[in-house]
């Protein structure tokens, strides 16, 4: 049997609204707990604001892409990416903790510019 022109739209806007859904949980995070966290944990080398860091082989992590950091954050806590300094900071964060990190790091204007 052939699904009906309206079955057939309603299991696109099913689909639609579960891929939202999920979209809107990825989004869910906390970027007020990211800034606290920042500033006990991240700030001391990569500047308060995120632009500063104290040395100047440490990267700016403010106006980089969310999932850029939240994927750099879990590799250096699975070993996956490797740098004695971040790994040993990566392993105190939650799941949690990197992608609020992540997404307010993302919300911050970065100074890094494209030199053309």
């Amino acid at each position: 049997m052939k699904p009906s022109k309206m079955h057939t739209t309603l299991r696109h806007a099913a689909a639609a609204a579960a891929l939202s859904s999920v979209a809107f949980a990825a989004q869910a995070a906390d970027v007020a707990a990211g800034k606290a966290k920042a500033e006990t944990v991240c700030a001391a080398c990569h500047g308060k604001d995120g632009n500063t860091p104290i040395d100047p082989s440490y990267p700016k992590l403010a106006g980089q892409y969310r999932d850029y950091l939240e994927r750099a954050l879990l590799d250096y806590k699975s070993g996956a990416r490797k740098n004695a300094i971040m790994a040993g900071q990566s392993q105190a964060l939650s799941r949690a903790d990197i992608e609020n990190l992540a997404a307010y790091y993302a919300s911050l204007p970065g100074s890094m510019r494209v030199k053309r």
